[in-house]
């Protein structure tokens, strides 16, 4: 079901336009994807599961990649963007001595000449990455040139030159060394890294930094901002609810994993004023940041930063707002005109 919304401007004047309002479900379902599906194949499994148009993920998984993927159902749509930019942890499972056309296990591998590295010399060569450095993209990569992915060009024998950006590594700590294989050892590294990062990318650069060659054998995503796998549920566990109209009660809700903001509890007749799309008073009411399960580190500069957390007195987000000149302006408003929250 959908209705018609009054959306007051912040200097209080009415400007009427329509805005939907999702009466489905809503909330945020953690999977753990498996091996093999891609995380668009995934998103198809769900929205029809739960019956739903309005679907989104926060950060794509490739095929061979296993791990924590937050879904966001219905009204849950609108608040994705302040999670994408949300650090992100990985179990990486490096290989040395052969390089890969795709920096992994699914391109075209090439044995090293080159002497395999020592654990000693990985764990030291691990150490230089910590921080912010630029990174080179993967010539497969999803990156747009010229309108066209770079992996289209790249498979039609025109790699681009991809430039450089910029990415933080918080963690990286060897877990595990293998050197079964001496002359071809593999390294499990806990990765946490800021979003957009190419963990596959890191592992080349490993490769090179060791006098070697490597590519990634095996990823795990651990941690997607706050959500992690100890929150997720397999798709199997998806199936079975659905199956028995328990699917709602998978669903997190809408406004998990913003701890890290700032949050007004409104008041019955501020709550009202919201709904319709209008701005409230700040007044010092600021509440002190939750101290959230996993440090979701949002970069300034994201659609996180400056926003404040509009609660409805059972807790339940009502909008996310933003600062102006002692205004708290909704940009995101999730409840309806009369400040009850919708079903699901």
């Amino acid at each position: 079901m959908t209705g018609e919304r009054l959306v007051v401007a912040a200097d209080g004047v009415g400007m009427r336009r329509p805005r939907r309002i999702d009466a489905g479900l809503n909330g945020i379902l953690v999977v753990d994807k498996p091996v093999g599906p891609t995380s668009h194949d995934v998103v198809a499994l769900v929205r029809r599961l739960a019956g739903t148009k309005r679907i989104g993920h926060g950060g794509t998984l490739d095929p061979f990649a296993s791990g924590v993927l937050p879904l966001y159902l219905g009204l849950g749509t609108r608040v994705v963007e302040f999670h994408l930019g949300a650090r992100k942890a990985y179990r990486a499972t490096v290989c040395f001595g052969a390089s890969s056309t795709t920096d992994d296990l699914e391109g075209e591998l090439t044995p090293s000449s080159l002497p395999a590295p020592s654990r000693a010399a990985v764990e030291a060569a691990l150490a230089g990455f910590l921080g912010t450095h630029l990174q080179l993209p993967p010539a497969f990569s999803a990156r747009k040139i010229g309108g066209r992915r770079a992996y289209a060009l790249a498979r039609a024998g025109h790699a681009p030159e991809l430039p450089a950006r910029e990415t933080t590594f918080h963690v990286l700590a060897l877990e595990r060394w293998d050197e079964t294989d001496p002359d071809h050892p593999l390294a499990v590294i806990d990765v946490a890294c800021s979003a957009g990062t190419y963990v596959r990318a890191l592992a080349r650069d490993l490769g090179a930094a060791v006098g070697s060659a490597a590519y990634l054998g095996a990823l795990r995503r651990t941690a997607a901002g706050p959500f992690t796998l100890d929150d997720a549920i397999t798709l199997d566990v998806a199936r079975e609810a659905a199956a028995n109209e328990r699917f709602a009660a998978l669903l997190r809700p809408v406004g998990t994993g913003l701890d890290d903001l700032p949050a007004v509890t409104l008041r019955p007749d501020e709550l009202v004023v919201v709904a319709h799309g209008g701005w409230i008073g700040e007044g010092g009411r600021l509440q002190a940041v939750s101290a959230a399960p996993v440090d979701v580190g949002h970069a300034a500069g994201t659609p996180a930063e400056g926003r404040v957390r509009l609660l409805s007195e059972d807790g339940s987000l009502a909008a996310i707002a933003r600062r102006a000149g002692g205004r708290l302006v909704p940009d995101k408003v999730l409840v309806p005109r009369d400040g009850t929250p919708p079903s699901g």
